[in-house]
């Protein structure tokens, strides 16, 4: 059946939040009508010590994406499972038994960021101890220390590609560069392997606010936020001390090559809490402490921001913001206990409310392979999942969208769309250059499920349970350099015959 183009146009409509317990995925199902319901699907206390959620994190492979990661302030990581179906009539503990499938001691001090690596089989943990750490996601092992910083590690980013390269940001007002290959001879008092940073650049956001030093130099703020763009030589970074962000080329790290921010009179006075960047890599938010939030496209950073979201109260550098991975939703916490939805092509509309947290909303995440799935966490001790209300989807394919998802599946699977067949989730989210992706007239695919009663969770003392392993599907999708050429993420990931010195020529050759 055909739907006219026009029935996207609200992709969300007159929320109204209604809690329902988890659910198991069974297959995709594609946007028919006007979606305008976000539901509850469960909600998850942290640990039985009561502390906050300090991030959250869902896996980034399709075959895994259901599982996420929260890290809080005690030091701990918990691994929990989006999709275990939880009855209402059991008690929190029984419902928190069957969500959660593993938890461990990661550090002795908060952890602020957490990050998955190497096809989410390791996990990163950046921590106030100074210093990052590499777990076997599995084994619950350290697998490396990267030891440098000298202040708290409050974010992280991995390479878009290579996933050895590693980028965080610290308290001290330093970021730096890791290659998980590069070894050090030295041992951390646990006998753990330590890495050594291969480069580091201090002072990168300076506070002109802050009080000065001896010699009159402006002192270092913190840096709140770092992303690896998907050109895979440029970073972006924001600071505590402006709403500056600045943007870098890896090859020479002397000086940014150039920096954005939305309003240069005032630049100094307000900070950004967090970045965040689409699947694709065009789009960049930067969530702001003006309680706004703001996004570039970074191939045109010389005209600021193209669009403003406002709405949420953003009081504290906790409160995070992040694009949909299809770069049509901007999520963001608040300091007034919700969360906030936008359509990005409707800044100006009324935004989302997700009513349900007692407490400040600070990290927020995309399941990356379910479109509309998020989870938010809060100082109220909770983790709470919401997804799309199902009486607004449809198995239904257009077929205009069955054309467009041909050259972003293996040959297998678009056999089956060609005869309009229900296939299941592919095996790994689209890489960033290889695929299609949707376009101005699709709708975003989600996952349906059946409503239930609300459960809330409670965390006891956590109990052995393995986790899943990645070897479970060694299928790999891979594209051809024509085929990646003509994708529309190609100006993001130019082939190597293109030359250039810095950043500045990249953006510059491509406008």
């Amino acid at each position: 059946m055909r739907t006219d183009s026009s029935t996207f146009q609200y992709f969300f409509h007159s929320i109204r939040s209604r809690e329902l317990s988890t659910f198991r995925v069974r297959k995709r199902a594609w946007i028919d009508e006007l979606a305008s319901d976000f539901t509850e699907i469960g909600a998850i206390e942290n640990n039985v010590l009561e502390t906050p959620p300090l991030a959250v994190s869902f896996c980034k492979a399709s075959k895994n994406s259901h599982i996420f990661a929260v890290s809080d302030e005690a030091g701990y990581v918990n691994l929990f499972d989006s999709r275990r179906e939880l009855s209402s009539a059991a008690s929190y503990h029984e419902n928190a038994e069957k969500a959660r499938i593993d938890d461990w001691l990661a550090h002795h001090n908060a952890i602020f960021d957490v990050c998955w690596i190497k096809e989410d089989t390791h996990i990163l943990t950046a921590s106030g101890d100074q210093t990052i750490k590499v777990w076997d996601a599995q084994d619950k092992k350290c697998a490396g220390v990267l030891m440098g910083h000298t202040g708290s590690v409050k974010c992280l980013s991995s390479h878009p590609t290579n996933s050895d390269l590693v980028l965080s940001g610290s308290r001290d007002g330093s970021f730096a560069i890791w290659d998980l290959r590069c070894k050090s001879n030295s041992k951390s008092r646990c006998d753990e392997v330590c890495h050594p940073s291969t480069s580091m650049v201090k002072g990168a956001h300076l506070s002109s606010q802050a009080r000065r030093g001896r010699r009159g130099k402006a002192a270092a703020a913190s840096i709140t936020s770092v992303i690896y763009l998907k050109d895979e030589i440029s970073i972006a970074t924001s600071g505590a001390a402006d709403s500056v962000v600045k943007f870098w080329d890896t090859r020479n790290l002397k000086s940014n090559v150039t920096q954005a921010c939305p309003h240069p009179e005032s630049s100094t006075q307000k900070g950004i809490s967090s970045l965040s960047q689409d699947l694709k890599g065009v789009f960049l938010t930067a969530s702001c402490m003006d309680n706004r939030i703001y996004l570039y496209n970074v191939l045109q950073l010389d005209k600021g921001p193209i669009h403003t979201f406002s709405g949420c109260q953003i009081e504290s550098f906790y409160v995070n913001a992040a694009i949909s991975p299809d770069g049509d939703h901007v999520l963001s916490g608040s300091s007034d206990g919700d969360a906030y939805i936008w359509k990005v092509n409707k800044p100006l509309a009324e935004p989302i409310i997700l009513k349900s947290h007692k407490g400040e909303v600070t990290a927020v995440d995309w399941c990356p392979s379910e479109i509309g799935k998020i989870a938010t966490c809060s100082d109220d001790f909770t983790v709470r999942l919401w997804n799309i209300e199902p009486r607004y989807c449809s198995s239904t394919r257009l077929p205009s969208s069955v054309r467009r998802r041909v050259m972003a599946v293996p040959s297998a699977e678009s056999s089956k769309l060609l005869v309009n067949e229900t296939v299941e989730p592919m095996d790994q989210i689209k890489q960033p250059g290889t695929g299609s992706s949707y376009s101005s007239d699709e709708a975003p695919q989600i996952y349906s499920s059946s409503p239930a009663t609300a459960s809330l969770l409670r965390t006891p003392e956590a109990q052995k349970k393995k986790f899943p392993s990645s070897s479970d599907s060694n299928e790999t999708f891979e594209k051809t350099p024509e085929a990646s050429m003509r994708s529309p993420t190609s100006v993001l990931n130019p082939p190597s015959s293109l030359k250039r010195k810095t950043i500045r020529d990249y953006f510059l050759a491509i406008q």
